[in-house]
């Protein structure tokens, strides 16, 4: 029996190429294609295909929200990104969508088919290049930020999450307000703080301030 696959991708020239090398192999039956999202969703219900392969990022094609409502649609079907899409966010929000496969469209087509065949029996495929992002991000929550403040910048975070202001921080420390908010500017850096509520944040869940 062969795996029946839904393609989905804005580029209609990209779906159309792809069709045509699985049509040669001997173990895959192409049963839809889409170009956007309702599509999708429309098109898995009528062909009940066993894999969709599909986009995570495009006009009209969100691929993390149309994973989360395939697997609550249709919970057998399994979903896999194909995609030039390498960012954390994505590649994170796609699986947990429940995702059973995130691969890059710099793969060969034996790569490709290979990884399908994979999910089609029950396993989870990454590309090389995704596993190497979501070991990095491993790397970096294991990683104590705090270490790479100064003693005078761990001291002036706590003052900043207790409200202390700029000003009051300078003469705190009988330093200039500009040598003050270069210590603030360093801490937001170090710690990739957008705002002071981030900060604040940080201090509590760390025990920095109560």
């Amino acid at each position: 029996m062969k795996i029946k696959l839904l393609l989905a991708d804005e580029n209609q020239l990209f779906r159309e190429l792809l069709a045509a090398r699985f049509s040669q192999t001997s173990d895959f039956e192409i049963v839809a294609e889409a170009g956007e999202g309702t599509e999708i969703i429309d098109k898995t219900g009528l062909s009940r295909p066993d894999i969709v392969l599909t986009e995570v990022l495009a006009p009209r094609l969100n691929g993390i929200e149309v994973t989360k409502s395939l697997f609550r649609q249709y919970p057998n079907v399994k979903v896999s990104a194909l995609t030039a899409h390498s960012e954390k966010s994505i590649i994170k929000g796609m699986l947990e969508a429940q995702a059973w496969g995130y691969l890059m469209k710099n793969t060969t087509f034996d790569q490709l088919s290979e990884s399908l065949r994979q999910i089609h029996s029950g396993s989870k495929r990454l590309s090389p290049d995704v596993q190497g992002v979501l070991i990095e991000d491993y790397l970096e929550r294991g990683t104590n930020k705090a270490d790479l403040l100064t003693k005078r910048e761990t001291e002036i975070l706590k003052l900043l999450a207790e409200g202390k202001s700029i000003k009051e921080i300078a003469e705190a420390y009988f330093i200039s307000i500009k040598t003050a908010g270069t210590h603030k500017q360093n801490i937001f850096d170090k710690l990739g703080f957008d705002n002071i509520a981030q900060l604040v944040r940080y201090a509590l869940k760390h025990g920095i301030v109560t």
